[in-house]
C-alpha cells in the first residue's frame, strides 16, 4: 500500500486549536440572546455573520427551515408556515439554527454574499433575503421577577413586554405596557398592531426553563395564552414567523409538572404550527469539519486515505461492525479526517446519556482531541492518516474532565487511568511497551482499550453498554493492520486490566474490580515452598509423557541417583542446577563418570535436560496457584457473575498453559557424551509445545535427526560396528556397546537389538551360537528364520559373521595341499628337505594323514628328504607329494659347481655346520610382500648373517612378455643383483 499522509498534513485545525488554547464548553454553546446583544464573551464565530456562515454547514433540516422562513418573510405563504416547532435533543443544534435565522433576518440583502445563503434562496425560490424586525426571547436569560430594562429603558417584566420592546422599541412596548405591568397576556388586536405590516421574526429558545419558573409566579397560564395568541396572529400575517424550540422529548430531569406543561406546549405548537426535526445524524461530520478545521476541499491526499481505508473495510466487511460495504467509500470520505467510528459512537451509544449534549458535547470533546493531537510532540510520535478512537487523549486531564462531564460522572477516572492511560504504568501503556515492535509502534493495546472505553460507556445501564469484537476491529482497523494482532491484544488486556470485563467477545470497562485485581492479592499470598513443590510436580508430569522406553530420573543431586544400566536414561535437572553454572557442569561430569563409588560403564546411555533460568516458571506457577485459590474460595465465587465465572475458568486454563510453556522454554538445553568422550551441549532454541506432543518426543526427534539416537540398527550396521579384535561377539556385549561407547548411536529401546540379531540371522548375515563348557561354539541358527523373542541377551550367547558361522555349520576338510619349498637349486649329491601342508576349504591350515613322495630324478624318502644323484649332469627335476587324492609339485634344479651364481644351494648353506639358523620357505601373496618385510624381515635386517633367496615366476604370454622381462632385468641391475631372467 502506498504511504498515506498524516491527517494534519492534509487538513489544518482552526487557529485556537493549533495553539492548543483550552476551550470551555460554553464556546460551543450558542447563546442567542448574547449574540443579539453582541456581548464580549461571545466568540466572533457567532457574532460576525460572514464568519458564522463560513463555519456553518447547512444540514438538510436547517436548509429546509431557513428557506421556508425567508420565503414566509418575503410574503410567500405557499409551502411554508408561520409557526415552527423546532424539536431536537439538548445540544442538538436547535439554538444554532435559530442563530442562522437571526443573521438572515437582521442582515437582509447583505446575507446573499454569505457562504451557503445562495442555496437557501434557491430552495426558497426568491431572489434576496428580506430584512425583518427580530425579537429574541431566551428562557434561561429572562428573569421572571426583575425582568429587563432600566437605565433609560422601560422595565419589561413579561415575555410579551420584552418581545414588543425588541420589535418596535418604545412604540411597541407602549402597546403592551399595561399588560406587562399587570401580567396579563395581550389579545389579538394588540398583537396585530404590534406586528404591523413589516416582516417580523420572533425567536423563542429554552422555553421550558422559563415556564418552570413562571409556574411558581402563576404566570404559566398567561404565557400559554400569549403564545397561542401570538401564533394565531402570526398565521394571520403573510410575513411573520414565530420559531419556538423545545426538547425532542421529556428530559429525564423534568418534574411531573414540567412533563405536563411540555406535553401541553408541544400539543399547542403542533396544532398551530409545523414541527421540524433539527436532527443532523447523517450530516454531523460536515458540521464538525466546518467548526474545527480551516478546510473546504476534499483533495487528492484525503481521497487516497479514504479510499485505502474503505477498500480495507470492504475486504473485511464480515469481520467489522458499523461499516457497510456499499457505503464504505462515501462514509470514509464524509467523515475525513475522522474515522467513522469516532463520530458514530456518539450517535450510537452516547446520545442516550442524560447529560450528553449532542452536537455541542461532540464538538467540545473533538476540539480538545484535535488540539492535543496537533501538538508537535504528538505529531512526531503519531503519523496516523485518520483520527481514530484509539488516539483519544485520555491521558490529558482536561480532556478526561470534559468527557466525564458528558458521561455525567467521573467515577470511571480510576479504571481509566489504571487500565488505559493517565498513569505511567497504566496496563495498556505497559503492555504496548513490552509488546512486539509492530504492536509497540502502533500502540495497539492503548488503541483497543480506548475503543472499548468509548464503545462500552454510552448509556451504562443499557444492554448495548459493551464493545463487541466487530466494533473494536472497525475502530482500530487500518489497511496495514494484521487482524490477528487485535485478538492477541485483547487477550493481553483481559489478562492484565483491573476493570475490564469480558464475556463472549463482549468487552466493557466498569467500576468494579475484576478477577485480575483479585489475582494480584492472591499472588502475594502464595508461598515459595508451594511454588517449588508445584513446579516439581508439573515438571515430572510433563516429562513422564511420551515413550516409556526412556528411563526418567528427576532432579538428581548425587551420581548414584542415576543408575548404571544399559537403558537410555533422561536425567531432568532441577531449577537449582541451571545451564552455565559451574556447579551444574561439575555434577553432570560426576554422574557421567561415576555411579556411587564405582565407575560408570553405561555413560553413553545418559541424557541430561538442564533448565535455563527459573523466573518465568516461578511467575507462571504463582499465577496458577493464585487462580486455583480463587476457584477454591467459595466466598469469592459467590461474588462472581456468570461471565466472570467463565473468565475464571479461562484464566485458570490459560495460566496452566502458560506454566506448561514456561517449562518447555526453560528446558531447551540437552547434554550428552560426545564422540570425543566429553559432555556436549545441544541448544534446541525457542521451543514451544506446538513442536511436539511432549518434551521427551521433542528431544527424541532432535537426537534422532542427528543420529545420536536410533530406534534400531540393521544387521549390516552391526558388521560395521564389529570390534576388530573379536571373532565372536556376545549378545550382551552387542547391546551394551550402544550404551557405553559414544561412537555408536544410542538405542532408544535396548530390546530392539533382538530384532536386529533375529533379522541378521534370518537373512544369513549373522550366525547365532552358544559357547559350550568345552570352550567350543555351537551354531544354533544361521540363514534360517529366527524369532525376535528367541534371541537371548547374555554373556555366553554370541553372534558371528557369516563366514565364521559357515565354518561352524560345515566342518573343515582337506581342500588342497602345498609343498615347501616350491623350488630349490642343488649340486649333485646335495640334499634338500621338503614338507607338505594342507589347507581346508576355508583357507585355514589342515593336517594331512599321510603323504606319498615321488621324484623324477634323484631320491626322496617318505619323510620328504631329497638327495640329488652325485653323478647327475644337471637339469630340472620335479618333486610330487600326494595325499587324499590331492597332489602338489615342486621343482629341483641340479647344477654343476661352475654353474652356480650364489653362495650355496639354499639359505644358510655358507654357515658353519655347527651354527643353528632360522629358516623358512613359503609363498607370500603379492598383497603381503611389504607386510612380510615389516613384520618378519625387518627385525633381522641389521644381522650380517641374513641371507634371502628370492624366486618368482609371472605369466608373460603374448607380445608384452619380452618387454616385461627386459624391465625386470633393468630393475635387478639397478639393485646390483644377478639379471639372469628367463623367458620361456
Amino acid at each position: 500500500m502506498a504511504k498515506l499522509k498524516p491527517w494534519y498534513q492534509v487538513v489544518t485545525p482552526r487557529e485556537d486549536l493549533r495553539e492548543n488554547r483550552p476551550m470551555d464548553a460554553s464556546e460551543f454553546a450558542v447563546h442567542l440572546d448574547h449574540i443579539r446583544q453582541k456581548r464580549d464573551n461571545v466568540s466572533p464565530d457567532y457574532i460576525e455573520p460572514a464568519r458564522f456562515f463560513e463555519r456553518t454547514f447547512l444540514t438538510g433540516s436547517l436548509l429546509d427551515l431557513s428557506s421556508q422562513v425567508v420565503r414566509r418573510l418575503s410574503g410567500v405563504q405557499v409551502e411554508t408556515s408561520a409557526v415552527f416547532n423546532m424539536a431536537t435533543q439538548f445540544g442538538g443544534g436547535k439554538t444554532h439554527s435559530l442563530t442562522t435565522l437571526w443573521h438572515l433576518a437582521t442582515c437582509g440583502e447583505k446575507a446573499k454574499s454569505y457562504k451557503g445563503v445562495e442555496r437557501i434562496l434557491a430552495k426558497a425560490q426568491i431572489s434576496q433575503v428580506p430584512k425583518a424586525r427580530v425579537a429574541v426571547f431566551v428562557g434561561t436569560e429572562f428573569d421572571a421577577i426583575q425582568g429587563r430594562g432600566g437605565d433609560g429603558e422601560p422595565v419589561r417584566k413579561t415575555p410579551w413586554g420584552e418581545i414588543a420592546w425588541q420589535l418596535r422599541g418604545q412604540e411597541g412596548f407602549d402597546l403592551v405596557a399595561e399588560h406587562d405591568a399587570k401580567g396579563i397576556a395581550p389579545g389579538g388586536d394588540v398583537l396585530q398592531k404590534l406586528l404591523g405590516s413589516e416582516p417580523a421574526l420572533i425567536l423563542i429558545d429554552e422555553l421550558m426553563n422559563y415556564i418552570s419558573r413562571a409556574r411558581k409566579l402563576e404566570m404559566r397560564d398567561q404565557f400559554f395564552v400569549f403564545l397561542q395568541s401570538l401564533c394565531e396572529e402570526a398565521r394571520a400575517h403573510n410575513n411573520v414567523v414565530v420559531c419556538v424550540s423545545i426538547p425532542a422529548s421529556e428530559d429525564l430531569e423534568m418534574s411531573p409538572e414540567d412533563v405536563r406543561d411540555f406535553q401541553s406546549l408541544k400539543k399547542l405548537l403542533d396544532r398551530l404550527g409545523k414541527a421540524i426535526m433539527m436532527s443532523a445524524d447523517a450530516e454531523i461530520a460536515e458540521i464538525i469539519r466546518r467548526r474545527l478545521f480551516e478546510w473546504d476541499l476534499f483533495d487528492t491526499e484525503a481521497k487516497k486515505v479514504a479510499t485505502a481505508y474503505a477498500d480495507w473495510a470492504v475486504d473485511h466487511a464480515q469481520e467489522l461492525s458499523g461499516i457497510d460495504s456499499d457505503t464504505a467509500h462515501e462514509l470514509f470520505k464524509t467523515c475525513y479526517p475522522f474515522h467513522p467510528s469516532v463520530l458514530s459512537v456518539f450517535e450510537r451509544k452516547w446520545q442516550s446519556l442524560p447529560r450528553f449534549q449532542r452536537t455541542r458535547g461532540i464538538l467540545r470533546l473533538l476540539a480538545l482531541w484535535v488540539a492535543h493531537a496537533y501538538q508537535d510532540e504528538h505529531r512526531k510520535a503519531m503519523r496516523e492518516p485518520l483520527i481514530t478512537l484509539g488516539s483519544a487523549p485520555l491521558e490529558d486531564p482536561i480532556f478526561r474532565s470534559a468527557m466525564f462531564e458528558q458521561l455525567g460522572s467521573n467515577e470511571l477516572e480510576v479504571p481509566l487511568t489504571t487500565d488505559i492511560a493517565g498513569k505511567k504504568d497504566a496496563h495498556a501503556v505497559r503492555l504496548d511497551r513490552e509488546a512486539s515492535d509492530a504492536i509497540k509502534k502502533s500502540n495497539l493495546h492503548r488503541k483497543v482499550a480506548s475503543a472499548i472505553f468509548f464503545e462500552s460507556n454510552g448509556g451504562m445501564s443499557q444492554s448495548k453498554a459493551v464493545a463487541t469484537l466487530p466494533e473494536i476491529r472497525a475502530a482500530v482497523g487500518t489497511p496495514d493492520l494484521n487482524m490477528v494482532d487485535v485478538e492477541n491484544v485483547l487477550e493481553g488486556l483481559v489478562g492484565s486490566c483491573y476493570y475490564l470485563n469480558w464475556d463472549k467477545n463482549h468487552y466493557r470497562f466498569g467500576l468494579t474490580p475484576n478477577l485480575n485485581q483479585i489475582l494480584v492479592t492472591r499472588r502475594g499470598a502464595v508461598q515459595g515452598k508451594e511454588i517449588s513443590e508445584r513446579i516439581k510436580q508439573d515438571t515430572q508430569d510433563l516429562f513422564n509423557k511420551g515413550t516409556k522406553a526412556l528411563d526418567r530420573r528427576f532432579f538428581p543431586e548425587r551420581s548414584n541417583d542415576v543408575p548404571n544400566r544399559p537403558v537410555l536414561t533422561l536425567a531432568v535437572m532441577g531449577l537449582d542446577h541451571l545451564v552455565g553454572d559451574r556447579a551444574t557442569e561439575k555434577l553432570l561430569e560426576t554422574i557421567v563418570r561415576e555411579c556411587g563409588t564405582s565407575g560408570r560403564t553405561y555413560k553413553s546411555a545418559l541424557l541430561f535436560a538442564v533448565p535455563d533460568g527459573s523466573d518465568a516458571i516461578h511467575d507462571a506457577t504463582r499465577d496458577v496457584l493464585a487462580w486455583e485459590a480463587i476457584e477454591d474460595d467459595t466466598d469469592t465465587r459467590k461474588q462472581l457473575d456468570e461471565g466472570q465465572e467463565r473468565l475464571l475458568k479461562k484464566n485458570l486454563g490459560r495460566a496452566k498453559s502458560d506454566m506448561k510453556e514456561a517449562i518447555w522454554r526453560t528446558y531447551r538445553y540437552l547434554y550428552l557424551l560426545g564422540k570425543d568422550n566429553k559432555l556436549r551441549q545441544i541448544d534446541l532454541g525457542q521451543i514451544t509445545s506446538s513442536q511436539a506432543s511432549n518434551l521427551v518426543e521433542l528431544y527424541v526427534n532432535e537426537l534422532s535427526r542427528t543420529d545420536e539416537i536410533t530406534s534400531g540398527v540393521g544387521a549390516n550396521k552391526l558388521l560395521k560396528y564389529w570390534p576388530p579384535a573379536l571373532t565372536e561377539w556376545s549378545t550382551k556385549g552387542v547391546r551394551d556397546a550402544f550404551y557405553s561407547s559414544p561412537q555408536l548411536p544410542r538405542l532408544l529401546d535396548a530390546d530392539t537389538i533382538k530384532r536386529t540379531i533375529a533379522d541378521g540371522v534370518s537373512h544369513g548375515t549373522l550366525g547365532y551360537a552358544v559357547k559350550q563348557s568345552s570352550g567350543q561354539f555351537k551354531l544354533l541358527h544361521f540363514d534360517e528364520s529366527l524369532a525376535e523373542s528367541d534371541v537371548e541377551i547374555a554373556e555366553d550367547v554370541f553372534i558371528l559373521r557369516a563366514e565364521d558361522a559357515q565354518k561352524l555349520r560345515e566342518p573343515p576338510r582337506l581342500d588342497r595341499i602345498t609343498i615347501r619349498p616350491t623350488d630349490v637349486t642343488l649340486k649333485p649329491g646335495e640334499q634338500a628337505s621338503f614338507s607338505c601342508s594342507g589347507v581346508d576349504q576355508y583357507g585355514e591350515a589342515c593336517s594331512i594323514p599321510t603323504t606319498k613322495w615321488t621324484s623324477s630324478g634323484g631320491e626322496i624318502t617318505p619323510d620328504g628328504l631329497y638327495k640329488a644323484s652325485s653323478d647327475n649332469e644337471g637339469g630340472l627335476f620335479t618333486i610330487k607329494a600326494e595325499s587324499e587324492g590331492l597332489e602338489a609339485i615342486a621343482e629341483v634344479r641340479i647344477v654343476k659347481p661352475q654353474e652356480t651364481t650364489g653362495g650355496g644351494s639354499g639359505p644358510g648353506d655358507d654357515l658353519p655346520p655347527s651354527q643353528k639358523a632360522i629358516r623358512w620357505e613359503g609363498t607370500v601373496p603379492p598383497q603381503k610382500w611389504m607386510n612380510f618385510y615389516t613384520k618378519v624381515l625387518s627385525r633381522f635386517a641389521s644381522s650380517d648373517g641374513l641371507r634371502l633367496k628370492v624366486s618368482f615366476e609371472v605369466p608373460a604370454d603374448g607380445e608384452q612378455g619380452q618387454s616385461k622381462a627386459d624391465e625386470a632385468r633393468s630393475g635387478l641391475k639397478e639393485l646390483g643383483l644377478d639379471d639372469n631372467v628367463k623367458l620361456g
